[in-house]
């Protein structure tokens, strides 16, 4: 699994508000890395939330309080 591509569309995931798009995710980090990549990255594995989850839960933890706030 190709992780560096899977941290930036996890991260403009999580910071996108409306729809997610690979051209959206190529605006958002001005060309650095093309629709064309992003879409050859999400067609080469089925992800699930829960695969979203595994990916976020580490930084989940470390901010979560007990109380909820």
């Amino acid at each position: 699994m190709d992780t560096t591509h899977l941290e930036l569309y996890t991260d403009y995931l999580l910071s996108t508000f409306g729809y997610a798009t690979a051209t959206g995710l190529e605006r958002m980090v001005d060309g650095d890395v093309s629709h064309d990549q992003i879409t050859r990255f999400l067609s080469k594995e089925t992800y699930t939330s829960k695969d979203l989850w595994l990916q976020v839960k580490p930084t989940v933890r470390k901010i979560e309080h007990e109380e909820g706030g």
